[in-house]
């Protein structure tokens, strides 16, 4: 029986290219394709998902919002969240809100579509650099250092190179908006105050 997967993601291209890796693969439908959480909730006692590949940061209800009240509403469905931002508030707030999984968006395709079955089939699934960190929250350990994803690291560079966010938007192919996010959960991990703490960090070569 294939596993029926519902997407929820605020980014057009993003949900049209996870459809199309996901429709080529054995056992796994995809039932429906939404961008926000309220349009998830409505289609989810029409479609009846297994899995729900849930972004974190959606404009009015955010990821974890949506995955408490699926959590709450339709238990049956097996929530795994799929973002760019791993910070720990995303990470440890999906988990409190019942989600089953956390991969980053720059997981293989075989990494998400074991992790949808696993999932489907009870299964709690982490990417290999967000388990670290929950097992070190656990232990009460703090991390030596921030993990950057690689995006957030190619975005600090061309900030250390002096550029802007509409030149580094159109160097990356990315949004001016999804390059703020970058800076700024940047700037949070590192516990820095602004742009230039950042560039003078990159110039310092601590990056």
């Amino acid at each position: 029986m294939s596993v029926r997967v519902l997407l929820v993601d605020d980014q057009i291209l993003m949900r049209s290219g996870l459809r199309k890796l996901l429709e080529i693969e054995d056992g796994i439908d995809i039932v429906a394709d939404v961008g926000s959480g309220p349009a998830a909730l409505e289609v989810v006692p029409v479609c009846r998902p297994d899995v729900a590949l849930v972004d974190a940061r959606m404009p009015g209800m955010d990821g974890i919002e949506l995955i408490t009240r699926l959590t709450a509403d339709y238990p049956a469905v097996a929530s795994i969240v799929l973002t760019t931002f791993d910070e720990d508030e995303y990470l440890f707030g999906a988990l409190k809100a019942g989600a089953r999984g956390f991969l980053l968006k720059d997981a293989s395709p075989e990494d998400l579509v074991a992790a949808i079955h696993r999932a489907a089939a009870g299964a709690t699934v982490l990417s290999d650099q967000v388990a670290g960190r929950v097992v070190a929250q656990l232990r009460g350990e703090t991390p030596v250092q921030p993990v950057l994803s690689s995006r957030e690291v190619e975005v600090a560079r061309l900030v250390g190179a002096g550029a802007s966010n509409r030149e580094i938007a159109a160097e990356l192919y990315i949004t001016e908006g999804t390059v703020k996010n970058h800076v700024s959960s940047t700037l949070r991990k590192l516990g820095l105050r602004d742009r230039t703490q950042l560039a003078l960090r990159i110039a310092n070569g601590d990056l």
